[in-house]
């Protein structure tokens, strides 16, 4: 797999991770939904690098110019509810993409510190031939990644897969690592070294989806 942690840089995305981890302005939701954002344009915007390029001529009102752009069918899907914010920052820059989404949770056992991914919504374009990037904000231990991909599989084989998290555990890189062919790229914005014993990210940021979008019943 190309590993492809944009922390090993400094850049302006250093600012944006900063304030989502930030327990005094994680309070403002909406700043933290748009940070996710940010996060995902600039993700996307490096992840756009490694794509294929085609000429094209463009008509102005003076004259012709020639152009590279993105040749890639680019399948967009994101895991529900935290992948939205992040979803939304790709979907700024791929604007073209088509969408898909899918409701993926880690299910415990009678309260137990051990779990499984649950799917249970899905909703998918023909992903034949296309370039698939499958986001989802935090990469704990990797398994709703790999179980949101085998979930896509009737769905047809993508040409290429990137997956996109902001924030990764090297356990959980590592597990994404083992479960996808070579050729995948994974593009993540930092990686924290440790889980905790529910599986949860340390330092990471606590829950993406409850800071994006308040606190969910347990059921």
């Amino acid at each position: 797999m190309h590993i492809h942690n944009l922390s090993q840089q400094n850049s302006v995305l250093n600012a944006f991770i900063s304030e989502i981890r930030d327990i005094s302005v994680q309070k403002d939701r909406m700043r933290f939904r748009r940070n996710i954002e940010r996060i995902g344009e600039v993700l996307g915007y490096e992840m756009s690098k490694n794509l294929n390029y085609k000429p094209i001529s463009i008509e102005t009102p003076l004259g012709t110019s020639s152009m590279n752009v993105i040749e890639n069918e680019i399948v967009l899907c994101s895991i529900l509810r935290a992948g939205v914010p992040l979803h939304n920052g790709l979907l700024n820059y791929f604007d073209t993409a088509e969408n898909a989404f899918i409701s993926a949770y880690r299910h415990h056992e009678k309260n137990s510190e051990s779990f499984e991914i649950i799917v249970e919504y899905l909703a998918c374009p023909n992903l034949e031939g296309k370039t698939l990037i499958l986001a989802d904000p935090m990469l704990a231990t990797g398994q709703s990644m790999v179980s949101t991909f085998e979930a896509l599989k009737p769905f047809g084989i993508p040409k290429e897969i990137h997956l996109v998290s902001v924030i990764g555990a090297q356990e959980g890189v590592d597990y994404v690592d083992r479960h996808f062919d070579k050729t995948t790229h994974l593009w993540v914005a930092t990686v924290d070294e440790n889980l905790n014993d529910k599986g949860y990210i340390i330092p990471g940021l606590g829950d993406a989806g409850d800071l994006s979008y308040g606190e969910k019943l347990q059921h």
